[in-house]
């Protein structure tokens, strides 16, 4: 059985730090690509960023230079490492094995003052 379990999400001061991690069960996770997703109240739910089963990595262009994507295959586990936090960043993260089309559970990510 595949899974997918997500932490790390906190409440931080905008300019803070996080970093989230994404730990996967039952795959063979270093041939996947895995993808980190965000969800608003309100809004649908939007790509962060991924990255294939090489490292190669694609972000949406409002975290460029502000969040990386990194995978440990002997961990079986994706980091998200978020830097210079926005108000505009408050969401729930989640992350998905996008080839198997696995999600987790999603972890909150709140930014305010």
């Amino acid at each position: 059985q595949v899974r997918l379990v997500e932490s790390g999400g906190d409440l931080v001061q905008p300019g803070g730090s996080l970093r989230l991690s994404c730990a996967a069960s039952g795959t063979s996770f270093s041939l996947n690509a895995m993808g980190w997703y965000r969800q608003s109240p309100g809004k649908q739910r939007e790509l962060v960023a991924t990255i294939s089963s090489r490292g190669t990595t694609n972000y949406v262009d409002s975290v460029k230079g502000r969040f990386s994507i990194s995978r440990d295959n002997a961990k079986n586990t994706v980091y998200l490492q978020m830097n210079s936090l926005k108000l505009e960043d408050t969401a729930v993260y989640y992350c998905k094995d996008i080839l198997l089309g696995i999600w987790g559970q999603g972890t909150q990510v709140t930014v305010s003052s």
